[in-house]
C-alpha cells in the first residue's frame, strides 16, 4: 500500500498554484486578432436594440449582420453580438430586446473614435430603420 508522500504533495500543490496563476493571466484574442490581456480592455460599450418588427427574423438577422461590420473599426478590440437567450423567466430578467452588441475598448479615447468612425455612421444609416429603441450602457473598470 502506498503511503502519501509529503514531497509529492508539495510538488503537486506547487504545480496547481502555478497553473492557476497562469490561467488567470491568459490573454484574449481580440476582434482584430491581436492578443490583449483582459486588463487592457477596461471600457465596455453594451447596446441593446428593440426591433420595429420584433417577429421578423429577417430584420433581426440584418441588424446582426450590420452590427458585425463594426468589428472592422480599428479601435474595437473585441465585439460580441447576441440575441435573446431562452433562459428562465424571472422578474429581474429583461428579455424584451432583440439584439445586443458588446464592444471592448482599450480606453475612452478609443471609444470616442468609434462613435464618429465612418463604419459606425454607415451602420446607423443602413440599419436605424430596423430598430424602434436603443439603450446604451457604457462602463469602465472599477
Amino acid at each position: 500500500m502506498n503511503k502519501p508522500n509529503r514531497r509529492k504533495f508539495i510538488g503537486t500543490a506547487a504545480v496547481l498554484v502555478a497553473g492557476t496563476a497562469a490561467a488567470t493571466a491568459m490573454p484574449v484574442l481580440t476582434a482584430n486578432n491581436e492578443m490583449k490581456n483582459k486588463e487592457e480592455l477596461p471600457v465596455v460599450h453594451h447596446v441593446f436594440f428593440w426591433l420595429k418588427n420584433p417577429a421578423s427574423t429577417a430584420d433581426r438577422d440584418q441588424l446582426v449582420a450590420g452590427v458585425k461590420t463594426l468589428s472592422a473599426i480599428e479601435t474595437v478590440n473585441k465585439l460580441k453580438v447576441g440575441i435573446v437567450a431562452s433562459t428562465e423567466k424571472r422578474e429581474v430578467v429583461d428579455n424584451s430586446w432583440a439584439v445586443s452588441e458588446l464592444i471592448f475598448f482599450k480606453d475612452l479615447a478609443a471609444q470616442a473614435v468609434y462613435q464618429t468612425h465612418p463604419i459606425h455612421l454607415e451602420f446607423i444609416k443602413n440599419c436605424s430603420h430596423l430598430w424602434e429603441k436603443v439603450i446604451v450602457y457604457d462602463a469602465v473598470d472599477a
